[in-house]
């Protein structure tokens, strides 16, 4: 039997493991000088070590794991787990996890991305996307998920159709104001508009938005105190309080700026940014357009309010560690989505196991949702045979 057993699951948030030459060995020949060093694979946890240049693992390394069988979640995390770099291998990492689905992120390259200067942003991004479209095409299951930036229009739009034409089943973007302008800016509407016609979500994830809280906040005059930045857990704790704060803005001006309203077929998924602030979130949009809808006449306009958007056509993961049942009760169902994040630490040995529990007092229906359904809502249009 499979990891997910007889439940049916489709998993929101899962990595790749990129190897130090992910980026110049998609890059056009021209630009292959110019890519960003993906530095951190570098340091001590995400080392790639013995896998540098390696198509895969060693058949016996391959074997051992599959040895594994459905406690695949409980062995090796980063480079060292079946498929973390290898499409094939992930097809098998997939038959013994059992999820219908699952989508495909980076690791390493979003800050890369949205922070390279300009003159190679867009050709950093088309490298990208053609490696994610790659590792995901060794199986139909796998939705692997394209970087496209905004600041430039013009670029973006030739980007996104090219990601869409690779196979790439999401788009990932800056959580920033892009280019100096609202996300709800009329200028990105044929982006908004592409991506609602072709099924395709857009996607705030960790990375979205720099990871750490700027240094002067953690400056507490205490030099003897250590912090587990750096290290497995890349972020520490002041970081984790505040990391949905870039999300939590962007997607508030989106739905005031009326995209959602605009755009009916748009998805969006907000994924390994946690979830617990999404109850509040709505309360707050619902508030700003009931009080400022005279004083801001576009408010009034909306022919649903933002929680009824949101709910139609948003989706987050929360966090192992977070009480869904409880953000069910404050707000709906239909929001949340199960990840594992495999396979990285962060998702833990045990992730159906930590959701099980914390769905354990809903209806065996907002399970289903929760699990399953709300993902098959989101990724609608993402065919599974592409």
């Amino acid at each position: 039997m499979s990891y997910a057993g007889e439940r049916l699951i489709n998993d929101a948030d899962s990595h790749l493991m990129e190897l130090p030459d992910f980026l110049t060995r998609h890059a056009d020949p021209g630009d292959r000088a110019s890519m960003p060093p993906l530095g951190a694979l570098t340091n001590k946890v995400f080392d790639p070590g013995e896998h540098v240049g390696q198509p895969g693992h060693a058949p016996e390394v391959v074997e051992r794991l599959l040895a594994l069988g459905d406690g695949l979640t409980r062995g090796p995390k980063w480079h060292d787990a079946l498929g973390s770099f290898n499409g094939a291998e992930r097809r098998q990492a997939l038959d013994l996890l059992g999820f219908r689905r699952q989508v495909v992120f980076s690791s390493f390259c979003a800050r890369l991305i949205f922070e390279a200067p300009s003159a190679v942003r867009y050709q950093t991004a088309r490298a990208h996307n053609r490696g994610v479209a790659a590792f995901s095409a060794a199986d139909p299951r796998l939705i692997g998920v394209g970087i496209v930036p905004l600041d430039d229009l013009e670029r973006a739009m030739t980007e996104v159709r090219l990601a869409a034409d690779m196979g790439l089943g999401a788009i990932w973007v800056s959580a920033d104001a892009p280019g100096g302008r609202s996300p709800g800016h009329a200028a990105h509407d044929p982006f908004w508009r592409f991506l609602a016609e072709r099924g395709l979500p857009f996607i705030l994830h960790v990375g979205s938005a720099p990871l750490n809280v700027p240094d002067p906040w953690m400056n507490d005059g205490m030099p003897e105190r250590v912090t587990a930045r750096g290290g497995a857990e890349v972020i520490g704790s002041k970081d984790l309080t505040v990391i949905h704060h870039a999300a939590h803005r962007f997607l508030s001006i989106l739905v005031l700026d009326g995209v959602l309203e605009r755009f009916p077929t748009l998805k969006g998924g907000i994924i390994e940014i946690g979830a617990g602030w999404v109850p509040d979130m709505i309360r707050r949009l619902d508030h700003a357009v009931d009080i400022w809808a005279k004083s801001e006449p576009h408010l009034a306009r909306m022919t649903r309010k933002p929680g009824e958007q949101l709910r139609a056509q948003v989706r987050f993961t929360p966090y192992p560690f977070e009480d869904v049942a409880a953000m069910v009760r404050e707000s709906h169902p239909e929001l949340y989505m199960f990840s594992s994040d495999y396979p990285h630490a962060e998702g833990g040995r045990d992730p159906i196991g930590r959701f099980t529990a914390s769905t354990a007092s809903l209806t065996e229906m907002e399970r289903d949702l929760f699990f399953n359904r709300n993902f098959e809502t989101m990724y609608a249009g993402v065919p599974a045979d592409r």
